[in-house]
């Protein structure tokens, strides 16, 4: 129906938010993938137009996904850092082996992304530590300042930015005398296109509330594969 953003060849564009006023034409949800400045404008108009929303932007605070959260007790939200299937797939695999392996294994994730990516480290690697965080985990993004032997409630998050790299997350969990690698890797990001329009598909005519990638899983075969 029409895009947000700088410029645009094939639709209407609009600068401002207060420019979608004109906007006549029925909206069933709005696709954002644009920046963390753009999310109270957003929120506000899809709250007060009454319009499904699809998050899929990264490097939002506390506070932003507080608001995040708010917005969708009042219209339907699906909210995820990564739209890939294999990547939902690969929390709940880590989550698994996480509980399974005990604390005597230490946990380490590598994020590889393009060098245009502004946040670090990814919303996807962020998303994967919470899944195999608890209450007294400690991420550590830069060991350079830890003059101290591992302890074991850390979880190692690094960050590579270089050339064209769509997206890789590589999760390390090692014992004394063994070592599991789990790695997702996204050869184009047109998978994460397919996903978001998944999403967009799966939250028309849906309720108010908060969804993400867990919920796609469970109606996934129920869409077709690109």
């Amino acid at each position: 129906v029409a895009r947000f953003e700088k410029k645009s060849k094939d639709f209407p564009i609009f600068n401002d938010f207060k420019y979608l006023e004109k906007l006549r034409q029925k909206v069933d949800v709005i696709l954002d993938f644009s920046h963390p400045a753009c999310l109270e404008g957003l929120l506000e108009y899809a709250v007060y137009r009454k319009i499904s929303l699809v998050i899929c932007t990264t490097g939002y605070s506390e506070l932003q996904i507080l608001k995040i959260k708010e917005a969708a007790e009042t219209v339907p939200v699906f909210f995820a850092s990564n739209t890939s299937l294999g990547i939902a797939v690969l929390a709940k695999i880590i989550k698994i082996a996480k509980n399974t392996l005990g604390p005597k294994y230490d946990i380490e994730i590598i994020e590889k992304h393009h060098n245009k990516k502004i946040d670090a480290p990814s919303g996807t690697a962020l998303m994967l530590a919470k899944e195999i965080s608890d209450i007294n985990s400690e991420y550590i993004y830069d060991r350079t300042h830890c003059k101290h032997i591992r302890k074991g409630n850390e979880i190692g998050i690094h960050t590579v930015r270089c050339g064209g790299i769509s997206g890789e997350h590589e999760v390390l969990i090692a014992g004394k005398y063994e070592t599991l690698i789990l790695k997702h890797i996204s050869h184009s990001r047109k998978l994460f296109a397919q996903g978001a329009l998944d999403a967009v598909r799966f939250l028309i005519n849906k309720p108010a509330g908060l969804y993400d990638m867990t919920d796609i899983m469970k109606d996934y075969y129920s869409y077709p594969y690109y």
